[in-house]
């Protein structure tokens, strides 16, 4: 599949079909996002594979009851080693170890989509809760939870901006006026993608 097809794909899926992820295909969607980038390439992210019930559904109850979650027959419970991006960078190593995990998570979504699965991001959910249920040492933080499988819901793109409302040129307020030809190219290129991803 074309990466523009992958990228404009993509779903955030709360339903999914009853049916089971082979473990090897879960092994190698993380084997890949490990090619991530990460802050002086610590790569301080630890990923656990949950498909136990009793834990998911007390890990949806731990995510502010988002109980569509356990649909979903994994999760991938993306965790933060942050000590060791902070001793190389200091007060901002917090901010740049969360940037990391947040590198491999979505590259998860992008290759998990490739290989014909869905998932969604979760970033609300009771920390110190996640913590217990999985046993995640204190040094370590769980960061962020993709739920993973074999969706059964279609859903149509959602809107997004105009290029020329988000990106400046140079300078803050600069708008990508001298290039309105280039823009509209890309602009229909997207949206010939997005309607053939709709047909499917």
């Amino acid at each position: 599949m074309q990466f523009k097809n992958v990228y404009l794909g993509r779903r955030s899926i709360r339903k999914y079909k009853n049916k089971e992820v082979p473990l090897a295909t879960i092994g190698e969607i993380i084997d890949l996002a490990e090619f991530a980038p990460s802050s002086g390439n610590l790569q301080n992210w630890k990923c656990i594979v949950v498909t136990d019930q009793a834990k998911r559904q007390e890990i949806a109850d731990a995510c502010v009851e988002q109980n569509w979650m356990i649909e979903a027959p994994v999760f991938l419970v993306i965790c933060n080693d942050h000590n060791d991006v902070k001793n190389h960078y200091g007060k901002l190593g917090r901010m740049y170890s969360i940037q990391n995990c947040a590198n491999l998570a979505f590259g998860i979504t992008l290759i998990a989509y490739d290989y014909g699965l869905a998932s969604c991001w979760v970033g609300a959910f009771d920390n110190e809760a996640v913590q217990r249920i999985l046993g995640i040492p204190e040094e370590m933080d769980p960061e962020i939870i993709i739920t993973l499988g074999y969706s059964d819901e279609i859903k149509k793109p959602s809107l997004r901006e105009e290029p020329n409302y988000i990106a400046y040129f140079n300078s803050w307020g600069k708008n990508f006026t001298e290039f309105p030809s280039h823009l509209q190219k890309l602009k229909n290129t997207v949206k010939r993608q997005i309607n053939k991803i709709k047909k499917k």
